[in-house]
């Protein structure tokens, strides 16, 4: 053991350690920025880690090169121009995405350019650090020199993922997260000039602190025409807003519509697709006869409130997000009771860990960018095929385009729920060609339902909602033979997606007189469709 005054960092020792800490807590930072825009799909994260890596390596090679130069001095300008970048990323990163997300590109590489922008130059500074680091480290030799500046800078890794993930993204939004990065810069930038206090390195440093204050107070320049943020927060999964727009109150998850509530008539099904949800009750022997029901997904809570309201049946709801569910609570009326218990846990982990039997599951955890999926794959449906009464039905929530371009994800869906139960059927909640909520329902027992016999049980049974416009919407099976057959082993989501990710997301809503498509979050490729069309000939679904 050597005297504990040899394990002293030294300056360069710090500056390592800070910038492996802020490179990759800003990594983990770059998925939560760009998410809202692009969705976190495995290209988005690619694209990600591609740029991180890439402006890295730069920053080693033109650092290397430039060694001999290296002082800590130096280090503490290139620390305080990250810092600056990141006042820029805390202002303007709203405008900056929509800018970048005008290059026309194929969807699976429309992220890159984003990711470049805001975060390839401070990565790049960040990057000279380790070599110039290494050249003024005190240790014998190069290997020896070079070992210790990647160990640190590994650690400062470590601490900054583990950190960002699981103290900083929870607790804090992200501009005080990038705040926090900011301030970590400047005050190591600071403290490599002293004991000798130099003016200029001082004085920027200040004005760098300042700059931060003021691109965080401000908060980010964006022109947003939703209407008015009631409630925003970075939960542990994704980006979650309350928008209220009129007496519409919007649910946002990751920038996607997901839920909605009339503020004046709080029953209102506002969005068409919810309504779809009540489509079991008509599969069933007997609706007087169901007695649970579990939605998977909770989002604004629209399905279980309908279903405690309506039927005399217990509700449970598996919802990964806490965050969710408390929302819900606050902002969209919703009240746990003896009927209606919400589970914060995973759809899949909560139906292995159940012994219960539920008359209708319904499966409402999709979003149009971002898919779970574990809760694809045919070993997921056989399991919730297990716990479901002999004339049990499964309703899942699918957003892609019925048919053409978009519409591989809908058909791989279809084809592996297909696999797992008797008889599966779908329906589309628009008239629009285009992305949308499809309902696949399938049922426990073989059914082979007409669309002739679903308009006779919703004129005899008495549910307390006309579903006569939802039967309409009825779909003949789709064409599988070119999708795969989703499972554990092959689930390649992310490519059936692919080409949803910049196409028009359509969500009817109710009372509409003509719905118009939600613009696509980015720019596509000539290979995507730019608008999307009403079918010819086919009738808009009536309200």
């Amino acid at each position: 053991m050597g005297k504990p005054a040899a394990f002293r960092p030294t300056k360069p020792d710090v500056a390592v350690f800070v910038s492996g800490v802020t490179s990759m807590g800003l990594e983990i930072l770059a998925g939560r920025i760009i998410a809202p825009q692009f969705g976190s799909s495995i290209y988005t994260w690619g694209s990600i880690i591609t740029v991180f890596l890439a402006a890295l390596s730069l920053g080693y090679w033109q650092g290397g090169k430039k060694a001999a130069t290296a002082s800590n001095r130096r280090m503490s300008w290139l620390l305080l121009g990250t810092a600056g970048y990141v006042a820029i990323v805390i202002y303007a990163s709203d405008q900056l995405l929509l800018s970048a997300s005008a290059i026309p590109l194929p969807a699976r590489y429309a992220s890159l350019p984003a990711v470049l922008l805001l975060f390839g130059p401070p990565t790049y500074l960040l990057g000279f650090i380790s070599p110039y680091a290494a050249e003024l480290s005190q240790k014998d030799g190069t290997g020896e020199a070079s070992g210790h500046v990647y160990a640190l800078g590994t650690i400062g890794s470590i601490v900054g993922a583990g950190a960002t993930t699981y103290v900083l993204v929870p607790a804090l939004g992200i501009d005080a997260i990038g705040l926090l990065f900011g301030f970590i810069l400047v005050g190591t930038a600071f403290a490599l000039t002293l004991p000798r206090l130099s003016p200029k390195p001082a004085s920027a440093s200040v004005a760098i602190a300042l700059l931060l204050v003021v691109a965080a107070g401000l908060g980010p320049v964006a022109f947003d025409h939703r209407g008015d943020v009631v409630y925003q927060t970075q939960t542990a999964y994704q980006e979650l807003e309350v928008i209220d727009d009129g007496d519409v109150r919007t649910l946002y998850l990751d920038g996607a519509r997901h839920s909605a509530m009339d503020l004046e008539d709080p029953d209102r099904h506002v969005f068409e697709y919810t309504r779809y949800f009540h489509l079991p009750m008509l599969m069933v022997d007997d609706p007087d006869e169901v007695e649970n029901v579990l939605f998977i997904g909770g989002g604004g809570y629209t399905g279980p409130k309908d279903f405690e309201r309506k039927y005399d049946v217990d509700v449970d709801v598996a919802e990964l997000d806490p965050e969710v569910t408390r929302t819900a609570k606050e902002y969209f009326r919703l009240e746990e009771s003896e009927n209606l218990t919400a589970h914060t846990e995973d759809g899949r982990i909560f139906l292995q860990e159940t012994d219960k039997k539920y008359d209708v599951i319904v499966l409402d955890a999709y979003q149009k960018d971002q898919v779970p999926i574990h809760l694809t794959q045919v070993e997921f449906m056989e399991l919730a095929e297990s716990h479901l009464d002999e004339d049990g039905v499964l309703l899942a929530n699918v957003i892609a385009a019925p048919s053409g371009s978009g519409s591989a994800f809908y058909r791989a869906q279809y084809k592996t729920i297909d696999e797992a139960f008797a008889s599966t059927y779908s329906f589309r909640t628009s008239s629009w060609d285009s992305v949308q909520n499809i309902e696949i329902a399938a049922t426990k027992a073989e059914t082979n339902f007409t669309e002739a016999d679903l308009e006779t049980r919703n004129d005899q049974r008495d549910l307390g909602i006309d579903l006569r416009s939802e039967v309409d919407a009825y779909m003949d099976a789709p064409n599988t033979d070119d999708v795969p057959l989703l499972t554990e082993e092959h689930a390649p989501v992310g490519d059936l997606q692919a080409s949803t990710v910049g196409q028009e997301y359509v969500i009817e809503q109710t009372g509409d007189d003509e719905t118009q498509p939600e613009p696509a979050s980015i720019a596509v490729g000539p290979e995507l469709p730019a608008h999307a069309r009403p079918i010819p000939g086919l009738e808009s679904i009536p309200s």
